[in-house]
């Protein structure tokens, strides 16, 4: 999943296509599981070594650092987009040469924040490629957490059995709520197109590769 600064996501003409709109109704996401979609990430990151930013990742248009930067940036895009505190995003900082699990750490909880306060969830936001309820939003911040943490797992070689309640969880829930028109090319749609998992993949996997990635 890419969402995120316009610098990391998709164009909108090419994230408009089909639906519009997801199903906000469908995308009821507790607070709980971005606390936990967050966790699992921050976990696979704090054993990322200097050695590895260079190493490809799923994401074809992103190496580790790359990948690094951009779900520190997305993180708290996510909190910006409802328009609660001081979320903006430093399109020139390089959060992968500093202390990027502390610049992590710092999005998180600006973003948790920005979710949590009163009437966040109830609020409408206007993205590139869409209408969506805070509720919503939080279900798009979830999933693309937590995938972009199992893209980094595998780049650096890292196990892909990332908290599989969640990962079966928010598997259910993209099979609700994606639909073709957010497919297309890396770096363009959302998502790529969905691939085969094994029969023995984790859910974690499952839910990798029902987003495009290749297992």
């Amino acid at each position: 999943m890419t969402v995120g600064p316009a610098e990391h996501g998709p164009t909108q003409k090419a994230a408009t296509r089909g639906s519009h709109k997801l199903d906000s109704k469908h995308v009821v996401v507790p607070i709980r599981r971005l606390n936990r979609a967050f966790a699992s990430t921050r976990a696979v990151l704090a054993t990322v070594g200097p050695d590895q930013l260079d190493a490809p990742t799923p994401c074809a248009s992103w190496d580790v650092h790359a990948l690094i930067n951009h779900f520190i940036d997305s993180a708290r895009w996510a909190g910006a987009a409802l328009g609660v505190g001081d979320q903006a995003v430093d399109a020139d900082a390089d959060a992968a040469e500093q202390d990027f699990l502390a610049r992590y750490d710092e999005s998180i909880a600006l973003t948790l924040a920005a979710f949590e306060a009163e009437g966040a969830l109830e609020k409408t936001v206007q993205l590139p490629f869409g209408e969506f309820t805070g509720v919503a939003l939080m279900g798009m911040a979830t999933t693309d957490q937590f995938t972009h943490g199992w893209d980094l797992a595998r780049a650096i070689g890292h196990h892909t059995d990332l908290d599989p309640e969640l990962a079966d969880e928010l598997l259910a829930q993209a099979r609700e709520t994606i639909v073709d028109g957010y497919r297309g090319r890396d770096g363009v749609a959302l998502f790529g197109p969905m691939v085969e998992a094994p029969p023995d993949a984790c859910p974690a996997d499952r839910l990798a590769a029902f987003l495009g990635r290749s297992i």
